[in-house]
């Protein structure tokens, strides 16, 4: 027999479109790939019958109003919205007080609660986040620590559970924090299969950075460079010294030094260690692969220095990250 699984979404004036279409496609998808199985049962709740006009201009219908949501629900995913920052300059978390109030009361009655990108702010401003690990979009991350002091804000994540709460960064990662919803209830196959029809990465851990290495540095103006970095993405057990890279480009090693550094920002090795360390993470967080493995594969060659790279950058050890981001609960 199918479950019954129902899904709020929270919608109201100026809500991300994609924050609250991307999780509904996926829990769609999951009854559909499922024969029907999976039994997502998605409805939009606003403050008022009628449409809802969304940032991108598009109208959503409302389903019901937040004061017809009763009796149990299994998912609350709450979005959010953004306004512009002090004196017009970029933007932050907008706080609508009738959002907060009515995630406040309807929260006790959910099973599990999820927010997308800035909707992490209106978990925090209802009190849900006392206490926990929480992510958001990395542009208002430093809002949120500063309204919540009492909220562990971690900018980094594309999503962190934290008990039956889970936050998701902005703002694609919608999709990701959504099939990890879908494989706590259903598996891993369900949400790979739901993955493989929306042709999207298969399937992102939460403990992934916001920032994949190539889009963390500055762009660069040549091609070649481009074409270089993917090169290293995609090959980090190549032979990525500089000498090599260098031949590779048909520059001497000294010249093509301090051309990688002008339009990069950083040295070739620095680079190198990043795309390494970002591959060595996939692999902690996707598979259960024994260490050797994953350092050979992400190319840091030892076991030895997989735990010597992941203590300096990130201050922990191969088996805590792994037991960290493979278990699900990130309190």
């Amino acid at each position: 027999m199918p479950s019954n699984r129902r899904v709020v979404i929270a919608v109201f004036p100026d809500v991300d479109l994609l924050d609250v279409t991307g999780p509904a496609e996926v829990f769609a998808l999951a009854d559909r790939e499922s024969g029907g199985r999976a039994g997502y049962r998605v409805e939009l709740a606003g403050p008022a019958d009628g449409l809802v006009r969304t940032s991108a201009g598009v109208r959503l219908a409302v389903d019901l109003t937040f004061d017809q949501v009763t009796g149990p629900v299994d998912t609350l995913l709450v979005p959010g919205a953004v306004e512009p920052g002090p004196d017009g300059k970029g933007h932050r978390a907008r706080i609508d007080r009738d959002v907060v109030a009515w995630v406040g009361r309807v929260a006790p009655s959910a099973r599990r609660i999820a927010s997308v990108c800035v909707g992490a702010h209106l978990l925090a401003a209802a009190g849900l986040l006392d206490g926990r690990r929480a992510t958001t979009h990395w542009s208002t991350a430093a809002q949120l620590a500063a309204d919540h002091p009492e909220v562990t804000v971690d900018p980094d994540p594309i999503f962190v559970r934290s008990g039956a709460i889970w936050t998701g960064a902005g703002i694609s990662t919608c999709m990701d924090l959504a099939l990890a919803l879908v494989a706590e209830d259903h598996g891993e196959e369900l949400a790979m299969a739901v993955a493989r029809h929306l042709v999207v990465y298969l399937k992102r851990q939460g403990g992934q950075s916001q920032f994949s290495v190539p889009l963390s540095t500055p762009p660069t103006t040549r091609r070649d460079i481009d074409d270089l970095r993917l090169h290293i993405a995609e090959h980090p057990d190549a032979d990525l010294s500089a000498s090599a890279l260098a031949a590779r480009m048909c520059l001497s090693e000294r010249h093509f030094a301090r051309v990688f550094r002008q339009e990069t920002g950083t040295t070739p090795a620095a680079y190198v260690e990043a795309a390494r360390l970002e591959a060595a993470r996939r692999l902690l967080e996707g598979t259960d692969q024994p260490l050797e493995r994953v350092a050979a594969a992400s190319g840091l060659g030892s076991v030895e220095t997989l735990h010597r790279t992941l203590r300096r950058r990130l201050g922990t050890t191969p088996a805590a990250y792994r037991k960290r981001f493979r278990v699900a609960d990130g309190r």
